[in-house]
C-alpha cells in the first residue's frame, strides 16, 4: 500500500472536489487511478468519499493499493529461511533483493522466489492464482528478519499485529559518527520531501508521527554501532531519522553518508505472533559479513 499526507494549500478554487485536487494539484495520482486503485481518505482524521469539497488548511490522509504487476514468475532463487509451517515462512533478506515485484522489477524478488518454493512444495496447483502475502517491507538494501503468510487468513492475522504495533523489531545499523547520548528516542512528524518524491523528510507541521528508539553498542573512530527500534512503522524511518539527529547511516546514498559502502542496516530482530501459535516468537537474523569488515571484532562478541 502506499501512502500520502499533507495540508491542504492555501487558495484552492472553489468547490474543488478531493479527486480533482489529488488528480491535478498533488499530481500523486490521475482521477482514473484513484478509482482503479481503492484508494481511501481520511480528512482532519475521519474517513471520506473522493467527492469530498476541500479547504484550506484541511489535513489530508491518503492510502491507495500499489498497481498489480501483470503476473508474477516462479523463480528458483536462493532463500535463507529462518522459520516455514504450512501458514507462514520467515526468511533472512538479502541486501539488493527487491520484496515485490513493480516497475522495472519483475523478477528476481522475494515475492517471485517465494511463489517458486511454494510451488515446489505441492501448497499449491501451478494454475492456481498465489501472491506471497508479504506483510512488512524492507528496503531493497536493507537486510534481514521479513516475515510472509502463504493464505489469506493467516495474512490478515499478521497485518493486524502489525497495524496494532504488537510486532517488535530491531535493526542494527552502522552510522557516521557517535551519538552524544548512549541511548535516546526521536520523535517527529516524517513527510514526503516537496523537492524529491524518492525522499522524505523531517517536518515541523506536516507528515506522520515518527517514533524510534535507539542505544550505542559500540564506537569507534568516526563511527558507531547503534541498536534501533522503530515503535512506528514510517517508510525510510530509520534512515531520515539518523539523519535528523546527525549521525547518517553510512553506505546511504539518499540520506547523506554513503562514503563507497553498501547501506549498513540490517533488520535483525522480529518478535510476532504467529497463526497457530499462542505466545509471540522472535526470529533472529545474524549480522551479516558487510558488518563484521566495519566492526573488525570476532562475531563472537557481539
Amino acid at each position: 500500500m502506499a501512502q500520502y499526507s499533507c495540508v491542504v494549500a492555501e487558495g484552492l478554487p472553489p468547490g474543488l472536489r478531493l479527486d480533482r485536487y489529488i488528480a491535478e494539484h498533488l499530481k500523486i495520482l490521475t482521477r482514473s487511478q484513484v478509482k482503479a486503485r481503492t484508494l481511501t481518505a481520511r480528512l482532519n482524521g475521519k474517513a471520506v468519499k473522493v467527492s469530498r469539497i476541500l479547504k484550506s488548511g484541511d489535513a489530508l490522509e491518503l492510502t491507495w493499493a500499489d498497481p498489480e504487476p501483470a503476473s508474477l514468475i516462479p523463480e528458483n532463487l536462493p532463500l535463507r529461511i529462518l522459520y516455514e509451517d504450512s501458514r507462514v515462512v520467515v526468511v533472512d533478506k538479502d541486501q539488493g533483493i527487491v520484496v515485490h515485484p513493480g516497475a522495472g522489477n519483475r523478477r528476481g524478488t522475494l515475492a517471485n522466489a517465494l511463489l517458486f518454493r511454494r510451488l515446489r512444495q505441492g501448497g499449491l496447483d501451478a494454475g492456481e492464482a498465489f501472491r506471497p502475502g508479504i506483510v512488512h517491507r524492507l528496503d531493497k538494501d536493507t537486510s534481514g528478519v521479513i516475515i510472509a503468510a502463504y493464505d489469506d487468513e493467516a495474512l490478515r492475522f499478521l497485518a493486524e499485529q502489525f497495524k496494532q504495533r504488537q510486532v517488535r523489531k530491531t535493526y542494527i545499523a552502522i552510522v557516521k559518527g557517535t551519538p552524544p547520548e548512549s541511548a535516546g528516542r526521536i520523535e517527529t512528524l516524517i513527510a514526503r520531501d516537496p523537492r524529491d518524491r524518492k525522499r522524505f523528510t523531517v517536518s515541523a507541521d506536516n507528515g506522520k508521527i515518527a517514533l524510534t528508539l535507539y542505544r550505542v553498542l559500540r564506537a569507534w573512530e568516526d563511527r558507531a554501532l547503534i541498536l534501533l527500534r522503530p515503535k512506528t512503522g514510517r517508510t525510510h524511518q530509520l534512515r531520515v531519522h539518523l539523519r535528523h539527529l546527525g549521525h547518517p547511516i553510512l553506505g546511504d546514498p539518499i540520506y547523506g553518508a554513503s562514503e563507497g559502502l553498501s547501506l549498513m542496516l540490517h533488520a535483525k530482530n522480529l518478535t510476532v505472533r504467529l497463526p497457530e501459535d499462542p505466545e509471540p516468537r522472535t526470529f533472529t537474523a545474524p549480522l551479516p559479513p558487510r558488518f563484521w569488515n566495519l566492526i573488525k571484532q570476532p562475531a563472537s562478541r557481539l
